[in-house]
């Protein structure tokens, strides 16, 4: 373990922790930001109403609106003299929700992540293949810091370029890997099209996230790679990737840094906390940040929490791997479906390429879905060699029946020629939404 004065806490040390440190983020926010101040003058509420952790719950939600109508610094706490680096999130629909960091902020943020990698299975005397983006997205960057403070050899090659991350992956041997779990899937099916073996380099951990991804995709990375892959989470509002990491020991659950961030659980339609184990969105709130704290931060992301000891030995609360994204959620005809659920069922079909595009489009006046799919090489072929019409009809019915049986979705399935979806170099593209231009062209 890296810190295991933390890690291995009891639960009376951690909330002891936590709580003194909640009190000084309160007083943080209420002293140096006007929103937050405003918002707690709204409600009747002084930083000295804060004395334990059920207090939280007397403080504001915050969500994602609040950051874009506050752009781009009316939520930083502290003087722009005193801020070391800007991120901020990819801005694909507006401006980006913008976040700062002061130089204690950005240390904390390294050891966070170092921590991280030492969870997946990382020590000293690695070489880190770093295939996140760098820039604005938090992504690259700090996994970047975590791992030059915990002392690997930090290769910072970020996303794209496949070939040369091959040429690289192949000469330097590198024993772990970070990307999103798509890019990295990219990578290996590019190896294999180059007559490269990608079992045979090295590799023995994988960190992945900035995206959401099933247990069937981490089945597949690990038997390509023939690597240990762990999940990872992060968002920019909060901090960056290593708010939550699997061990490499249990790969059962993410263990949250929450002597950094207080985690709660909610339901989203009534805002009251759900028990342990129970699926709900995650909020959380930030007790270590400086130049842009944040208070009981609505993520829009899907979990549960456990706060049993893990069998790896650390105390920590851990958090399941994210089912989806409130805003992600897809509903046609009244039903509730995640794109990683839909994954999930696919991957576990034998034949089927691990890419695929769920395009919503518009029958009428009723919604629909097209699930576009490719077929491996050598499924599902006649005595000739070709992809019957014949097979191809047997698949799609298939593949209809298991998404209705378990997600409850009728889906037209679209069998695709090879290579025609999309790869991805960063967050791939799950779904696209053809139903505004059904409109448009009516």
């Amino acid at each position: 373990m890296y810190n295991p004065e933390v890690e291995t806490a009891t639960r009376a040390e951690m909330e002891r922790l936590q709580v003194t440190r909640l009190k000084k983020t309160v007083s943080h926010v209420y002293e140096n930001v006007p929103y937050y101040r405003e918002k707690f003058e709204e409600l009747g509420l002084n930083p000295e109403d804060i004395q334990q952790l059920s207090d939280i719950t007397k403080l504001p939600f915050t969500k994602k609106q609040v950051l874009r109508d506050q752009y781009p610094f009316g939520l930083f706490a502290v003087p722009m003299e005193d801020v070391t680096r800007i991120h901020g999130s990819s801005g694909t629909s507006g401006k980006p929700t913008i976040v700062g960091y002061t130089k204690n902020d950005l240390e904390n943020w390294a050891t966070i992540v170092a921590r991280g990698i030492v969870a997946a299975g990382g020590r000293k005397s690695d070489i880190f293949h770093n295939a996140y983006g760098y820039g604005l997205f938090t992504g690259g960057l700090g996994l970047h810091y975590g791992a030059e403070q915990l002392g690997v050899a930090t290769v910072p090659i970020s996303g794209g370029n496949t070939d040369r991350q091959i040429t690289i992956i192949n000469d330097f041997k590198p024993r772990g890997i970070c990307g999103t779990p798509s890019y990295i899937l990219n990578i290996a099916e590019k190896m294999e099209e180059m007559g490269i073996d990608p079992a045979d380099n090295g590799l023995e951990y994988g960190i992945f996230g900035a995206e959401p991804w099933s247990e069937e995709m981490r089945a597949t990375l690990e038997k390509k790679l023939n690597l240990k892959a762990v999940d990872i989470y992060g968002l920019s509002e909060i901090m960056g990737p290593g708010v939550a990491i699997e061990c490499h020991e249990a790969q059962d659950g993410l263990h949250i840094a929450e002597d950094h961030f207080l985690v709660e659980v909610i339901n989203p339609d009534t805002l009251e906390p759900v028990e342990d184990g129970e699926d709900g969105e995650l909020v959380f709130t930030s007790l270590t940040k400086e130049a842009l704290p944040i208070i009981r931060y609505r993520t829009g992301d899907i979990a549960s929490i456990t706060h049993e000891q893990c069998r790896c030995g650390r105390t920590t609360t851990r958090m399941s791997r994210v089912k989806g994204r409130t805003d992600d959620m897809i509903i046609v005809r009244g039903v509730n479906v995640f794109p990683s659920e839909i994954e999930r069922v696919l991957f576990q079909m034998e034949g089927i390429v691990p890419h695929y595009q769920i395009h919503l489009i518009k029958k009428g006046n009723m919604d629909s879905v097209e699930l576009h799919i490719e077929i491996e090489s050598g499924f599902y072929k006649g005595i000739d060699g070709d992809l019957t019409h014949e097979n191809v009809q047997k698949l799609k019915k298939a593949i209809q029946h298991h998404m209705k049986s378990t997600c409850l979705v009728t889906m037209d399935i679209v069998v695709n020629i090879p290579k025609s979806i999309p790869r991805s170099e960063g967050k791939a593209i799950r779904v696209v939404d053809k139903r505004k231009d059904a409109v448009i062209n009516a």
